[in-house]
């Protein structure tokens, strides 16, 4: 039977990734994280799909575990196997190659929230509610959100997101920096693909290099990071030379 908890489409250059359990909040159990993964290398693979948006079914982005399934039991080998297919799928989110918006609606909880954080940038609802509330039900960030909290809201305030499980709504979520656009939910996806489609429209090259750049920068040193720039900026240019050439001369010409 066809794996349907998660679907994907394509809009022009735009792939659309749907986490697609409406029923559930799209609340993480097994199905919805094999069909995750499966989505995420169709994304991968789409040779047409430059960016793509992460975004879910209904009244919520994900709110987390499936606490109800959780609840009638789980050996500690289904946990073990949950816990790795949870972080494979952060893997592939960070790791897919191409830009990603998360588009976020309702609740984005625990894992939920995690995944979005996985994504390069983040739009919200103002309807939108963000939190980690791993520690009020006993159990512990999975998903890197321990590495990726701080790097966007600092760690003072990544541990006190963490410590009280405290939720928050989508315009303190902008003032910390955990989201970086908010907008009426009634706009949310078009507010996505104006941005997916604006990043497409730039150099596909420049863009992935500048994404991984980023993304090394983190962790790199002011050396590392310098040569790493001008090793991305001779790429550009000896690879992209119409496409720089091309701007070049439009800009010239304004």
């Amino acid at each position: 039977m066809e794996n349907k908890t998660v679907l994907y489409h394509r809009q022009k250059d735009v792939g659309i990734i749907t986490l697609n359990r409406p029923h559930r909040l799209n609340a993480i159990n097994l199905d919805l994280l094999k069909g995750f993964m499966e989505q995420l290398d169709r994304a991968k693979k789409d040779t047409k799909a430059r960016v793509i948006i992460l975004t879910g079914e209904g009244k919520a982005f994900c709110a987390g575990e499936d606490l109800k399934e959780t609840a009638s039991g789980k050996s500690m080998e289904q946990w073990m196997d949950e816990a790795q297919r949870l972080q494979d799928v952060q893997r592939m989110t960070m790791k897919l190659g191409k830009p990603i918006i998360a588009a976020i609606s309702g609740y984005a909880l625990g894992g939920g929230c995690e995944f979005a954080m996985g994504c390069d940038i983040r739009i919200a609802a103002k309807t939108a509610v963000l939190g980690f509330p791993e520690t009020t039900v006993g159990m512990t960030v999975t998903n890197a959100g321990t590495k990726l909290l701080p790097h966007l809201v600092g760690l003072g305030k990544a541990k006190e997101l963490v410590l009280t499980g405290d939720f928050i709504d989508a315009f303190e979520a902008q003032r910390i920096g955990l989201v970086n656009k908010v907008v009426a939910p009634e706009d949310l996806m078009a507010e996505s693909m104006a941005m997916a489609e604006k990043i497409s429209s730039r150099s596909p090259l420049a863009t992935s290099l500048s994404r991984t750049a980023l993304d090394q920068g983190m962790e790199a040193s002011f050396d590392q990071i310098m040569e790493l720039e001008k090793s991305h900026l001779i790429i550009c240019v000896q690879a992209g030379t119409e496409f720089v050439e091309k701007r070049l001369k439009e800009m010239k010409e304004k």
